[in-house]
């Protein structure tokens, strides 16, 4: 190749890349001035809130020290206090705790139970019809263009959040549990069966057409041929949804739809701060629990990740400078 043929090609490669940093540096200031011109649509004054920093942290100061009172039934007719309700409820191998589960008075334990089984069971019924929609929303499955029936039902769905479900499912339950549970199985129905759509459209040819060559029929080619390939994938999807499925079930008893969310909604409006600040101190470990359980059975589920961390070995590994700044060994 020529001198000046190498010329031409190294200018026109430093063209595209002027002409790249140029369309990045546009994007930038789009992004930049949209943001300037939507935070001046909504009255967003800087100087204001600044104002009223001082009123936040003594707000946020209220909350303090948590107050577990309301931990279980035991602390509450003890009026045990603060963190020492907390131990006291592990009394006699934590009786108070199985009590409080048993029983109908809304205690923190029980509260946090009900959170929890709204989130799996809206998870677990929704599953049926997320599989349905998600598996016949495929081309690989229904030609194009009737998947795209399916795709609209699930588009339609993930349109309206679950919070709009629940007064959507008013007239038929109220805003109670039931009502949450619906909300959160609609929801579940658009957004875990878009993943399995997905994914479905991901699998390869060759398997497929080893069922085909035995002379299946289409159903067998499509649990045998398809589904059996994504199986660990759904799971692993399913899983990911429960998790936030949870923190929807929280944001629903806000509204009053039971749970957790409720408590810390009704002692807020009481000027309780500080019973509230153990509820959203159960949140977290709500949270963070399910959010673990799902993580490490996924970590179980993904190809040559058959081992896990524990929780005390991520805390380390917090605290580990090589891993923050990528240095660190990945064994």
């Amino acid at each position: 190749m020529s001198n000046s043929r190498i010329d031409e090609t190294l200018q026109m490669l430093e063209r595209r890349r002027r002409i790249r940093q140029l369309f990045g540096v546009g994007l930038v200031a789009v992004v930049l001035a949209a943001t300037y011109f939507g935070l001046n649509f909504i009255g967003f004054e800087p100087k204001e809130l600044w104002a009223q920093v001082p009123q936040e942290i003594e707000f946020i100061r209220s909350f303090v020290p948590p107050n577990f009172v309301d931990f279980t039934i035991y602390t509450e007719q003890n009026n045990i206090t603060g963190l020492k309700a907390i131990p006291a409820s592990f009394r006699n191998f934590g009786a108070p705790i199985i009590e409080s589960l048993t029983s109908d008075s809304a205690s923190l334990v029980r509260l946090s139970m009900v959170t929890i089984i709204l989130g799996f069971t809206g998870t677990v019924l929704g599953f049926p019809l997320a599989l349905f929609f998600g598996v016949l929303g495929s081309e690989q499955v229904t030609p194009f263009p009737f998947n795209f029936i399916f795709r609209g039902a699930m588009s339609a769905i993930r349109a309206i959040p679950a919070l709009v479900w629940i007064l959507i499912y008013v007239p038929l339950a109220g805003i109670n549990e039931v009502s949450a549970v619906l909300a959160i199985a609609t929801d579940t129905i658009g957004n875990l069966g878009r993943l399995f759509t997905d994914e479905l459209e991901e699998i390869e040819d060759g398997p497929i057409e080893a069922i085909q060559s035995t002379g299946a029929s289409r159903p067998q080619v499509i649990s045998f041929g398809m589904l059996s390939q994504v199986s660990t994938s759904y799971v692993a999807w399913t899983l990911y949804i429960l998790e936030i499925n949870t923190r929807i079930a929280i944001s629903l008893g806000v509204v009053g739809a039971g749970g957790i969310g409720r408590y810390i909604r009704l002692r807020q409006d009481l000027f309780k701060y500080q019973k509230a600040a153990a509820g959203i101190i159960m949140v977290f470990i709500i949270v963070i629990s399910v959010e673990l359980l799902s993580s490490r059975i996924r970590a179980r589920l993904r190809p040559d990740e058959h081992e896990s961390k524990s929780l005390w070995d991520a805390i380390k590994d917090l605290g580990d400078g090589n891993k923050w700044l990528g240095t660190g060994s990945n064994r």
